[in-house]
This record gives structure tokens, sequence and C-alpha cells, in this order.
């Protein structure tokens, strides 16, 4: 059996990362999500039906409360998330501190129990919101430290991949793909507020719309909520 861990936040990139990763012949799929201090827990609520629906074969939800010091706007109640830009040059404030960081090092963790060594991430450098943790030199840093740094791949010589198959790849392109790949993308959540619908206005919902429009598609949110 071919196994893989796959970083699963319950958004549209990380949905379509673990279906890719099924395609791609992995028999058995490890979910992982974190509760890290979210404002709200409509992206774990996501991550749980996604898990089900595409059968994994286990799915952790890990709490690491990110909440405990200041300065991010999805994790510090002073804070509001502000209106989205969609080609932004700034570090917008729902960065999470290193937390691609954090959560690599936990997926790594649970590799080297298992001895798993496939690792993926829905990151991409192309339709981002200009986090420094979504970039390929980043991810082929980590990958080098994780492999230094497991029994797995320092001993036994198995090395782990970080699978980050949409990097240079548009949502759009993702969108498209996620389609032919069975993904339900009503099952998925973007915005960054929370809520019974979509905001549509922070960074995430402004880059999920420009995707589903550049696909020539429906986005099934949208779609529920105007008929609503």
């Amino acid at each position: 059996m071919k196994k893989a861990i796959v970083l699963l936040s319950g958004g549209l990139d990380s949905t379509t990362a673990l279906y890719l990763a099924k395609s791609e012949g992995f028999d058995e799929i490890y979910a992982l999500t974190f509760q890290y201090g979210q404002k709200h827990d409509k992206e774990l609520q996501s991550a749980q039906a996604i898990a089900r629906a595409a059968q994994v074969k286990e799915h952790k939800v890990v709490t690491l409360l990110l909440n405990q010091w200041q300065g991010c706007a999805l994790t510090d109640p002073e804070m509001e998330v502000e209106n989205g830009k969609v080609d932004r040059q700034d570090i917008p404030t729902t960065y999470v501190p290193a937390r691609n960081m954090v959560f690599l090092s936990v997926a790594a963790s649970w590799a080297d129990a298992l001895d798993i060594t496939d690792i993926y991430i829905g990151v991409s450098e192309v339709d981002y919101s200009g986090y420094v943790d979504c970039r390929e030199e980043f991810i082929r840093a980590m990958e080098q430290a994780i492999n230094l740094g497991t029994v797995t791949g320092a001993e036994k010589k198995h090395h782990i991949t970080i699978h980050a198959p949409f990097m240079h790849m548009t949502k759009a392109e993702e969108v498209k793909l996620g389609l032919k790949l069975g993904v339900d993308f009503s099952l998925t959540w973007t915005c960054y507020r929370g809520g019974d619908s979509p905001c549509g206005t922070c960074d995430s919902c402004l880059l999920r719309a420009k995707a589903f429009a550049e696909a020539g598609v429906n986005d099934p949110l949208t779609v529920h909520t105007t008929k609503s």
C-alpha cells in the first residue's frame, strides 16, 4: 500500500491536493488538520467532511494554539480581518507566523512514526496572498531539514518528499483539475471570516472567486448563497 500524509485545511487547495494524491496511486491517505486558534471552526468542519467523503485511512486534528501571541488577524481577537486585494504586494495581517513551517514539522513527525515518505501540501506562489511560507524555496529547504532530522530520512535513508503540486499552477487550473478528480467543492471552505456564508471580500474569497471565474465554472458556495 502506498501511503501519504496530506495537510488538509478544508480549503480549495488542500482538498484538491488530497484528491490528487489519491489519483497518483496513494492508497492510504493520512489527513492532518490543525486547530491553531482560529476565530472560527468552519474550515475544521469542512476538513472533517472532506476526509469522510474521500474515505481517508485516518484523519487527525491536532491542536497547536498559535493564538498565544498577537499580530495575526486570523487568531488575534483584537484584530479584524482586512478586505482583500487580488494583486497584493505586501504581507497581509492574515499571515500566521511560520504556520507552514510548524505544520510541516508536525507532518514530518507523523510521517517518521509511520515510516511514510510522502507529504502533500497545497501551497502555491502564483495565486496567493504573499505568504513567505508558500514559496518553493521554503518548501525545498523544509524538505532538506526533514530528511536530516528524522530517522526515516537520516538513518533509514528513505527520502521524504514534500509534494507541492500547485506551486506554479494558478487556482483556476486547480479548480479545473479538482473537477476532473471528482472534488466536491461545496464541501470546502475558504473565507477567513467564517459565518454562514463566505464574506466575498477577504483575500481568500477574492482569490477563490477569481479562480472559479477564470475556470469558467460556478462556485457552488456562491451559487448556494445566491439562491438562499
